[in-house]
């Protein structure tokens, strides 16, 4: 039988080992933060107080920056704590934690995409029905779904989680506490949580990628009967974002979380694991607003408004 252990602690051996590229990483992804904070902040501030923007697409824009302050936020901090520390520990608890809101994050972000395709299709494909169909109250009830189905099943993956057994190797081979490194290191319980959290990743991310999927077919087939290339040319301006966000968040949790955790796989999701925890959350707000006319405009008559008054 394997000598299991009472573990208190984990050690987090980081993005580096290094040290002369510890403080370089740390300015590196400090920039990174407050830009994602500011950008994501500032996208919600603007969605609240522009008339331009009050329109469910945007309601769901706004929610899906709030999503990514949170995602950042919960990996962030303590990753650039660990890179000017020496110890670099998190406790058992906040290990939990730190998992818990990591899958409810990443599973409430990945449906408010397909919500928001759906929301383009509705758009695009009945937009004589649009603002019956996509009500202030049908918008509140398709965006409260993520949020409660998240973080239910987040609490069911994190007690499988708690179910790991240890033999005395603490070391996390990440930056953040991940399933894939735990499970690497843990010495029993280990094939339920393998195997359910390849299930459950497999059906959340098939399912939300098919709405996403059938949205955009649906809205191809519409555009493609449209008569006028003015009108093309602004659905596919508007779907863009989308596709663009969309094709690099489930691209790189793909790569992570559908496949058994290795070596290997543990050092190069380390590596993708700072593109989606750090760089889409800081560029989704750039894609939406570069890409997007409206908030162009609603940024350019907030500015005006400023400089009258002064």
């Amino acid at each position: 039988m394997p000598n299991f252990t009472d573990v208190t602690e984990f050690l987090l051996v980081g993005l580096t080992r290094r040290q002369e590229l510890r403080v370089l990483f740390f300015v590196v992804f400090l920039v990174v933060y407050m830009v994602t904070l500011l950008g994501n902040i500032g996208m919600i501030i603007l969605i609240s107080i522009s008339l331009q923007l009050q329109s469910p697409m945007y309601f769901f824009l706004s929610h899906l920056s709030f999503v990514d302050v949170l995602f950042s936020s919960n990996v962030t901090p303590k990753m650039l704590e660990n890179l000017l520390s020496e110890s670099k520990t998190i406790s058992y608890v906040g290990c939990l934690v730190q998992c818990y809101f990591f899958i409810a994050l990443v599973l409430v972000e990945v449906f408010i995409l397909a919500v928001m395709a759906f929301d383009r299709y509705v758009a695009i494909c009945n937009p004589l029905l649009y603002s019956s169909k996509m009500s202030r109250v049908v918008c509140i009830r398709l965006i409260s779904v993520p949020y409660v189905y998240g973080f239910s099943v987040s609490l069911i993956c994190t007690l499988w989680t708690y179910g790991l057994y240890f033999c005395g190797n603490v070391k996390i081979n990440h930056f953040y506490c991940a399933d894939p490194p735990l499970i690497k290191i843990a010495c029993g319980g280990v094939h339920i949580k393998e195997y359910t959290m390849i299930v459950i990743a497999g059906i959340n991310f098939t399912y939300s990628l098919s709405v996403v999927l059938i949205s955009y077919v649906l809205i191809v087939v519409a555009v493609l009967r449209m008569h006028s290339a003015d009108g093309r040319r602004k659905a596919f301006s508007t779907c863009g974002s989308h596709l663009t966000a969309v094709s690099m968040f489930y691209g790189t949790l793909i790569f992570m979380y559908l496949r058994r955790p290795t070596e290997e796989s543990v050092e190069q999701g380390k590596m993708v694991a700072v593109f989606y925890t750090s760089v889409i959350p800081m560029l989704n707000p750039m894609i939406y607003s570069l890409r997007n006319k409206d908030v162009k405009e609603a940024v350019c008559k907030i500015v005006a408004k400023a400089n009258l008054r002064k």
